[in-house]
């Protein structure tokens, strides 16, 4: 399955290349926060495919039922599960606390909390297809893998506690965007699961059996 991962930056020459057929084969678009939600809905229209995505630390506060809180067409899977051709899709929304009272952030405790709201759905994943998960999104990094220790782009250690438990095969993160970061298509491991940065966006298949030897086994 051909998969366009996005976050963070609107990438102008998007707007020219899906018309143009370069996407052309993607079947599933997944969106990892930060992201104004009409660009998501560009892409669903005009691309045809489903785009699920998790919310980041710059997006309001999830509302269905309000104009601007959520991104039409597009299917919001923070602390939700889906399942799309056979694969098992999971996420997590938000980044570690940097402001007192912003929308989408969270102290490490506050989201161990909202990653455990994920548990029953994993297990049910488990007992029925043998596996809880394939790929998790989120906004934020794990923590110690591939964020840095400014107060904004802490990794949230929770996602560390659902990649050892749920063992995806990828897990897609935003959030980080400084140039200082390795912003070429690099893999980092947290056990047998690669993470992936995909700003401002970034084309993977699943599943890779080319992938990358490890540059880092956690």
């Amino acid at each position: 399955m051909k998969i366009l991962a996005v976050s963070d930056e609107v990438v102008d020459r998007i707007y020219e290349l899906i018309p143009q057929g370069h996407f052309k084969g993607t079947q599933l678009v997944l969106g990892c926060g930060d992201l104004p939600y009409e660009y998501l809905e560009y892409m669903v229209t005009l691309m045809n495919v489903p785009v699920f995505y998790v919310p980041g630390n710059h997006d309001p506060a999830y509302a269905p039922d309000m104009h601007g809180g959520h991104a039409p067409g597009c299917t919001n899977i923070d602390l939700r599960t889906a399942r799309f051709q056979g694969v098992l899709l999971g996420g997590i929304g938000g980044s570690i606390r940097y402001r007192p009272q912003a929308v989408n952030q969270y102290t490490q405790r506050e989201a161990f909390l909202r990653a455990a709201r994920l548990a029953p759905a994993l297990l049910r994943n488990r007992c029925r297809y043998g596996r809880a998960l394939d790929i998790l999104i989120s906004h934020s990094p794990p923590f110690g893998v591939s964020d840095d220790d400014s107060s904004a782009h802490i990794g949230l250690k929770a996602i560390n506690w659902l990649l050892r438990w749920s063992k995806p095969r990828f897990h897609l993160h935003g959030h980080l965007h400084d140039m200082h970061h390795n912003l070429k298509p690099g893999i980092a491991w947290l056990g047998s699961t690669a993470v992936m940065n995909v700003f401002p966006h970034r084309t993977v298949e699943f599943p890779d059996d080319e992938l990358p030897g490890r540059e880092g086994h956690l």
